[in-house]
């Protein structure tokens, strides 16, 4: 590229492009634009939501780009459609929020600055706390075994000021996500075939085998409403947590452990699910964990076909 283009493109380029994936939760996402204020270029994805959602954020941000999609093409498909967005703006970096995300005054600047520290970084993420009740961890990030079970970390921890480094880690959570444009170009977007759960670890995981950086920042704080410390899951995420979970191993190439130990798991399950009588309450789970198995084994992606449900 010649050296006057490259210069243009330089002087062209825009910080940040935020992208608010709305499904069905209007409310919310008028709150997260809110909080975020004039400070960077926001775009908002309706996912297929199918009600007023289009009408009440329109009527009360007109000067906000909508992006309405005709189906719910879940998180990562909906999220895909607004980094496509954000990557024709030419930004540096992209924001992805949850429609139910409200990110604390400082966080975005103090991602930004971590996250143009080190020149290989990909990922920026914050301490993302619950809303109720105030003062609990959600996410210090995500940790990893070398089993590839996962989970976040100081889940439901009261936030006593434990995490104060910023800290390279194997993934980190989806709900508010600092995303390098470079690096998106590089390994590509959200796998769509995973549709909802263990997307944000493929994508991280991904990143990290192409030599890129995940960081934690819990200088920078978010508030996460979508999840609570007594959250109790529906079948539907059992099947897609056990579908997808295989497909993550498949795909990057895990081991013969991580293999090993998900089928062992999914079995112990299914039979302790199906023969104990305190189990009795699980059979729904239990029915879908099956179907995920066999909707990896079929090779059947995207979201969970009626017949699943």
């Amino acid at each position: 590229m010649p050296a006057r283009e490259r210069e243009n493109n330089t002087v062209n380029t825009i910080p940040v492009v935020a992208v608010i994936l709305n499904w069905k939760k209007p409310a919310d996402t008028l709150a997260c634009l809110q909080a975020l204020g004039d400070q960077l270029p926001v775009v908002v994805v309706d996912n297929g939501s199918g009600d007023d959602s289009l009408d009440l954020i329109r009527s009360a941000r007109p000067d906000v780009p909508l992006l309405a999609l005709d189906e719910n093409r879940g998180f990562t498909g909906g999220n895909n459609a607004g980094i496509q967005w954000a990557l024709a703006q030419n930004c540096e970096w992209i924001l992805l929020l949850n429609d139910d995300v409200i990110l604390a005054r400082g966080a975005l600047e103090a991602m930004l600055v971590a996250g143009r520290s080190r020149p290989r970084v990909g990922f920026v993420g914050p301490l993302v706390l619950h809303a109720q009740p105030a003062g609990l961890i959600q996410s210090a990030g995500g940790w990893l075994d070398n089993r590839w079970r996962s989970g976040h970390r100081g889940a439901n921890q009261p936030d006593q000021g434990q995490y104060r480094q910023a800290e390279s880690l194997p993934w980190l959570s989806g709900c508010a996500l600092l995303v390098r444009s470079q690096m998106v170009r590089e390994i590509g977007l959200l796998d769509e075939r995973f549709f909802l759960y263990e997307e944000e670890l493929e994508w991280c995981l991904r990143a990290r085998q192409a030599g890129w950086e995940v960081l934690f920042v819990p200088q920078a704080r978010a508030v996460h409403a979508g999840v609570t410390p007594d959250y109790e899951p529906d079948p539907y995420i059992t099947y897609y947590m056990t579908r997808n979970h295989l497909l993550l191993l498949s795909k990057l190439h895990a081991g013969w452990l991580p293999r090993l130990d998900a089928a062992f798991q999914a079995a112990r399950t299914l039979l302790s699910w199906t023969l104990k009588p305190r189990w009795r309450g699980k059979r729904a789970h239990r029915d879908a964990l099956w179907r995920g198995l066999l909707d990896y084994l079929g090779r059947r992606w995207g979201p969970m076909s009626p017949q699943n449900g």
